[in-house]
């Protein structure tokens, strides 16, 4: 799967596919062959983390 490179449209994208496809950032990385890491370091130079309780970044 191509992500999106830029950090505001990643998040959005991101945001989206957890809310209406996964039960959590693992699952969707696992599913897609991504890497949780690095996208989680990608939307946290832009100030968002990972909410596992509410399974979105903010």
């Amino acid at each position: 799967m191509h992500i999106p490179n830029d950090p505001a449209i990643l998040l959005s994208f991101i945001n989206t596919q957890l809310r209406d496809f996964y039960p959590s950032l693992e699952e969707f990385c696992k599913s897609n062959a991504l890497d949780a890491q690095s996208i989680t370091e990608k939307l946290a130079s832009i100030g968002y983390t990972y909410d596992e309780a509410q399974n979105r970044f903010r």
